[in-house]
């Protein structure tokens, strides 16, 4: 396997980049392997794997929405806004209901600034938050803008220390303790994300992944490639454009060339017989749909 996208299921306890490392020990001695797209260490479900050639494609797929299910514990506030961090205050949350929970939840649906929690692989100067964070340091961190599509309540279980597990789906760049915290304000008890799930990455499902022993299996047996995801459907969400002849040769030397175009934006680029050959980007110039080159990729 020399190329190729790997939906994985990352288990709770590890790292991103742990389950970089783990893939990379499968691959050949300098392999490429990279992730589109962080999770938290205790937080579990989708990790996109890009080995070879496909970790080009890692900031096309980080661009996807994505889909979490969320345990949120009422009555207690924590410096990292998750079960790991520092107990900062107590609250007794036997007052909250079900329907201020889906009335706080249904505030919070729409678009938002949110600013990166401390502890996250946010960067800042140069450094990422967590690493500040763990210094006891205090940095100004730029909101970004984010939009919670829904937030849909799957159960609430009410008491001194209430909880409410609902599923968020949202753009990148949406920090799932944020919204925790969030809730924790506006019932006015605090609140703390007890547990994480990434149930999507764009057309990326849990579903689908595969285990990091399945990943192992495969390996060993010589089918890993058989696990990869095709990149026509890793890349769903952009729609098509097909290239022929003189428009073909120039984007694949990298220039500008004339399209035919409903729209504006990012699209996948492929030849005559259906091979993916690149992303482009078609903008409007006097009057024509022209697309702009962002990447092309010769061995994918």
């Amino acid at each position: 396997m020399n190329s190729g996208i790997l939906d994985v299921l990352k288990p709770p306890g590890m790292t991103s980049h742990d389950v970089v490392d783990w893939v990379r020990s499968l691959l050949p001695t300098g392999a490429k392997v990279g992730h589109a797209g962080t999770l938290d260490p205790a937080a579990a479900g989708v990790l996109v794997v890009c080995v070879g050639a496909a970790t080009r494609l890692t900031e096309y797929l980080m661009d996807c929405n994505k889909a979490y299910r969320a345990e949120i514990c009422l009555g207690v506030t924590t410096d990292s806004l998750d079960a790991d961090g520092r107990v900062l205050q107590e609250r007794d949350a036997s007052g909250v209901t079900e329907a201020d929970v889906r009335s706080a939840l249904a505030r919070l649906v729409g678009p938002q600034m949110m600013e990166p929690p401390m502890y996250s692989a946010a960067r800042v100067g140069g450094r990422r938050l967590y690493h500040l964070a763990r210094e006891g340091r205090q940095v100004q961190r730029p909101p970004r803008p984010v939009t919670l599509h829904a937030l849909d309540l799957i159960r609430f279980t009410p008491g001194r220390r209430a909880t409410l597990l609902a599923d968020l789906h949202c753009t990148k760049g949406t920090f799932v303790r944020v919204v925790g915290g969030q809730m924790g304000e506006l019932l006015g008890v605090g609140a703390h994300l007890s547990f994480l799930v990434r149930t999507s990455v764009g057309t990326h499902l849990l579903a689908h992944c595969a285990t990091l022993e399945e990943l192992g299996a495969a390996a060993k047996g010589g089918t890993l490639a058989e696990l990869c995801v095709p990149v026509e459907r890793a890349l769903a969400h952009l729609p098509e454009q097909r290239l022929t002849g003189a428009a073909l040769r120039a984007f694949r030397q990298g220039s500008p060339t004339a399209c035919g175009g409903e729209g504006l934006g990012l699209v996948r680029v492929h030849g005559p017989e259906g091979r993916l050959i690149g992303i482009g980007e078609v903008v409007g110039h006097s009057g024509e749909w022209i697309l702009q080159p962002r990447k092309v990729l010769p061995d994918l």
